[in-house]
């Protein structure tokens, strides 16, 4: 006995599948579009760098965005993108933006993904090159703090916040794709360069 809902069906599973199918043949060009490229690394450090010398102008911004993240531990897994969300409307948006495109980067959505892939490999590679036992040295800092009859209620919070912070940020480190690691690693002298100037 013919089902008349069968049809109907059966060409919608035939649609489904060549749509999967043809999903299936984009995924190898997409994720090698995606390749953080030795080249894409240092123009994202050439634009910080260019970037630094608007610092002057919009001091106030950043006096504000420093008082916003205060009391709050940043997404070191969006810790460029993170920031440029909180100055989108602020006329040091549409400069920073002339910038990075003049670095070939296609807005500032783009470049911030890109530095946010950047300072997570760095952040990788430093944790590599420290002791293999920090997590476990601040696990141990943390029991011994929440412990301690010295700290108030909300001292030991406040420092449980920031370990836990700083705990997420080394597992955040450890997901950063050897691909990204190995493009960033000849930067890092540039990329500490930059953390102190």
């Amino acid at each position: 006995m013919d089902n008349p809902q069968r049809e109907p069906m059966l060409a919608l599973n035939s649609v489904i599948l060549t749509v999967f199918f043809f999903l299936l043949t984009l995924l190898p060009a997409q994720s090698q579009a995606d390749t953080l490229s030795d080249q894409r690394v240092a123009s994202f450090i050439e634009s910080l760098q260019a970037a630094q010398t608007l610092a002057p102008e919009f001091e106030e911004l950043e006096r504000q965005m420093d008082s916003q993240n205060e009391s709050a531990m940043p997404d070191f897994s969006r810790i460029v993108s993170g920031s440029l969300e909180q100055m989108k409307g602020h006329e040091a948006y549409g400069r920073l933006e002339d910038v990075v495109q003049d670095h070939g980067f296609d807005n500032l959505e783009s470049w911030g993904a890109t530095g946010d892939r950047v300072f997570q490999a760095w952040m990788a590679i430093e944790m590599a090159e420290q002791k293999p036992a920090a997590r476990q040295e601040m696990e141990a800092a943390l029991a011994e703090m929440e412990n301690s009859p010295h700290m108030t209620a909300e001292q030991k919070a406040q420092m449980r916040a920031m370990m836990e912070g700083a705990m997420g940020a080394m597992q955040s480190a450890s997901n950063a794709p050897a691909a990204d690691i190995e493009a960033v690693r000849p930067h890092v002298e540039a990329l500490r360069q930059l953390g102190e100037e």
